[in-house]
């Protein structure tokens, strides 16, 4: 297309009405803004893993500050999600991935130049608006472009920048952390800090695709008459901010069985009831909850969350597992993820790949979910003392699992939607899975550091002499295995290692209920066209009653657009340009 908006005045030339889908030429062209683009949104993830110790000892920041960096970002992240989908319904696509990387900008300016640990920590709240909304806006222009039966290769192209991105990040980090040379060429206060360049380094990422996606990316534009939901961004905001913050400084900041813990929790399930209550009474919710009312969209949803938990223990316990058990350093544990992100890369190109040449995509589902349950079992039979290679084999097929269904249950969800709801589902499975992960780590997170106290004070009580050592250790730090003595180490080493394969056993019955819910999954055939059957129905019916074509009647509705549960669920005033 060499316009950068199409309009619809018109009926296209062909026979049928609705969106043309663009060329492979066009797609790969707009699509490699658009890597770029969820490139950032995963290197700013994971560069800063390996760095933020230094970071916030630099800053002179305490324990609490440490958590508070960590989860500021995942906190707007996912909070902000459903918005950013709700709004790709209602305006540019292409102006809010733009306005998402200009946020994203902003705050790893703000977070380079930070001179107190406060300071980075509101710098990474605005990191993760940013974040948020290239992770959902992706996904959604790409479902813009592409028919949903084309749309699983190019999705495969998404688990290749996952995968370079979550292996490249933390091997990166490390070495912008010890590059002193770059630290020293940094004026004023930030002279020697080399850190900031780990916020720093997506910015010409960022800039590159943001003109990238401006030459490249021409979108059909449908004008609506725009009705923001204010009260329920505001609600969905407050009771995800409310429950993440439970669930990330819970066991940690306060007891589980605490007043404020138990206040958090009420507060927050409070919230998001008042959400669903006001999404009944709005004409643009920010999740239509006439989604819900699809079979397929609400199991692929549920094992969303299911798929979040799997994921996000695996990448978050197994380099806990290589350090801590293992006495890897940060790096060596970095490398070992390529295991995962192996499995994760292959599965998700070639499933999609399959898909889109065959056109069936469940057995795609059921056989990823089988996979996932099998990697959780094998990884929950690892230990201090077990081959690195046959635990890299297991977080291999952990990654074939993930990788099968992770893309492709958006694309189920994608496929049932009205193109009208496209931001909206897409984003809904994006959300619910990052919930489930941050519930689901922050749980499996308490349980290991039962099992490693547990373990630790057994050794403790039955072998005098480690008892002993012991008295010589903060129990309440993380400690550095390596620099522990021939006494004390292989303790820890074995507390963490069989603490970390509980953690998988934990996660078996999550994978279960995945495989169960895409067990009763209904696949609908991968639909050919931009928008769905009933929707190009009622472009065709537009067209026909358009002025000039013998219907001048002011009560012809041009707008029409049905949604999920048919006509009803269509906004009034909506206007095609």
């Amino acid at each position: 297309m060499s316009t950068a908006e199409t309009t619809r005045n018109a009926p296209p030339d062909p026979p049928s009405a609705g969106t043309a889908p663009m060329s492979h030429r066009a797609v790969l062209l707009a699509l490699s803004g658009l890597l770029m683009a969820m490139f950032v949104a995963m290197l700013s993830s994971t560069v800063v893993s390996t760095a933020l110790p230094r970071i916030v000892a630099d800053l002179g920041g305490s324990e609490a500050g440490y958590t508070w960096v960590v989860t500021a970002s995942l906190l707007t992240m996912t909070a902000t999600t459903p918005i950013w989908g709700k709004f790709a319904d209602l305006f540019s696509k292409k102006a809010l991935t733009q306005l998402a990387l200009l946020i994203y900008l902003a705050g790893s300016i703000v977070a380079g130049l930070a001179d107190g640990i406060g300071v980075l920590i509101v710098a990474r709240l605005i990191q993760g608006i940013g974040m948020g909304g290239l992770s959902a806006l992706v996904q959604i222009v790409i479902a813009s472009m592409i028919t949903a039966r084309d749309r699983g290769k190019y999705f495969g192209y998404l688990g290749a920048v996952f995968a370079v991105a979550t292996v490249s990040g933390p091997l990166l980090g490390g070495l912008l952390v010890d590059a002193t040379a770059l630290g020293d060429a940094l004026p004023g206060y930030m002279s020697g800090d080399a850190w900031r360049w780990c916020f720093y380094v997506g910015v010409p990422f960022a800039v590159i695709a943001f003109a990238v996606l401006q030459k490249t990316l021409h979108l059909p534009t449908v004008k609506r008459d725009v009705s923001i939901d204010y009260v329920g961004a505001t609600l969905i905001t407050a009771g995800v901010s409310v429950l993440l913050v439970w669930v990330s400084l819970g066991g940690s900041q306060f007891e589980w069985g605490s007043a404020l813990s138990i206040g958090m929790l009420v507060g927050g399930l409070a919230l998001l009831a008042l959400f669903v209550w006001a999404e009944t009474r709005v004409r643009e919710p920010i999740i239509p909850l006439h989604l819900f009312k699809d079979r397929t969209t609400s199991l692929a949803v549920f094992a969303s969350v299911m798929v979040g938990v799997a994921m996000f223990a695996g990448t978050v316990f197994l380099v806990q597992y290589f350090q801590l058990s293992r006495g890897m350093s940060p790096t060596k544990a970095g490398l070992m993820t390529l295991f995962l992100v192996g499995g994760v890369l292959v599965s998700s190109v070639v499933s999609g790949r399959l898909i889109a040449a065959k056109g069936k995509w469940k057995r795609f589902l059921i056989f990823g979910s089988v996979v996932l349950m099998a990697g959780t079992i094998l990884l929950s039979t690892i230990n201090s003392t077990m081959p690195v290679v046959v635990v890299g084999i297991y977080m291999t097929v952990l990654g074939i699992g993930v990788g099968c269904l992770n893309q492709n249950l958006v694309l189920a969800v994608q496929n049932n939607a009205a193109q009208k709801d496209i931001g909206s589902a897409s984003s809904l499975a994006s959300f619910m899975r990052t919930m489930g992960g941050a519930i689901g780590v922050s749980a499996l997170g308490t349980a290991l550091g039962h099992k490693v106290a547990a373990s630790i004070s057994g050794a403790a009580h039955s072998d005098p002499e480690v008892g002993k050592a012991m008295m010589s250790v903060d129990t309440h730090q993380i400690p550095d295995v390596t620099t522990l003595g021939d006494v004390l180490r292989p303790v820890y080493e074995h507390a963490y290692g069989s603490g970390v394969a509980q953690v998988f056993l934990f996660s078996v019955p999550f994978a279960i209920l995945a495989f169960v819910a895409v067990l009763f999954i209904k696949e609908v055939p991968l639909r050919e066209t931009i928008e769905r059957e009933d929707e190009l129905a009622d472009l065709e019916a537009e067209s026909g009653d358009a002025p000039g074509d013998g219907d001048d009647g002011p009560d012809a509705d041009p707008a029409a657009t049905p949604g999920a549960s048919g006509p009803a669920d269509t906004p009034s005033g909506v206007k095609v340009s």
